[in-house]
């Protein structure tokens, strides 16, 4: 930890103790600055010491004592998400973008499937837009029975994303 801005705020403290009146000067940031400077490390270290008592965050071995919370792991009988129109038809093109552009990496074919889909006429993202609400029936009746499934096994229920928000 560093002690200097507790020392620049005791600066900037005793010239307003001396000059009530007068606006704290931007000079007297350079003139606290060499002060610092020519300042012996006995009296840094007790700068050093109040900002270590005066600082609200954990300090690096305190925060290493914390434990680390674990991420429960997914369970692979849990049905699949529904998938946006989007990503169907992301689907749908992402082969015909690599096979016409097999230099283009991740990122790029993701940038030219969205310029596509804005692209799109109402008519073609309604078909997606169809069997993206197809799709999310079939995840709301698979979601359904395993939750039921999960209850009559005892097993403790997951928590499942808020599917309105996508």
């Amino acid at each position: 930890m560093n002690g200097y801005p507790i020392f620049l705020l005791q600066c900037k403290e005793e010239f307003k103790k001396r000059f009530p009146e007068d606006p704290v000067p931007g000079e007297l940031a350079v003139k606290c600055i060499e002060r610092w400077k020519n300042m012996s490390d006995r009296e840094k270290k007790w700068f050093n010491h109040l900002s270590i008592i005066n600082s609200p965050s954990p300090t690096k071995q305190e925060s290493a004592k914390r434990p680390r919370k674990t991420k429960r792991p997914k369970d692979p009988n849990a049905p699949k998400r529904a998938l946006s129109g989007f990503f169907w038809f992301s689907n749908e093109h992402r082969g015909k973008i690599k096979d016409a552009n097999p230099d283009f990496g991740v990122g790029d074919i993701a940038k030219e499937l969205g310029k596509m889909w804005a692209e799109c006429d109402e008519a073609t993202k309604s078909k997606y837009e169809e069997m993206a609400e197809k799709d999310r029936i079939r995840y709301d009746k698979e979601k359904t029975a395993y939750q039921l499934k999960q209850k009559e096994d005892g097993a403790p229920q997951p928590d499942f994303y808020d599917e309105d928000a996508d």
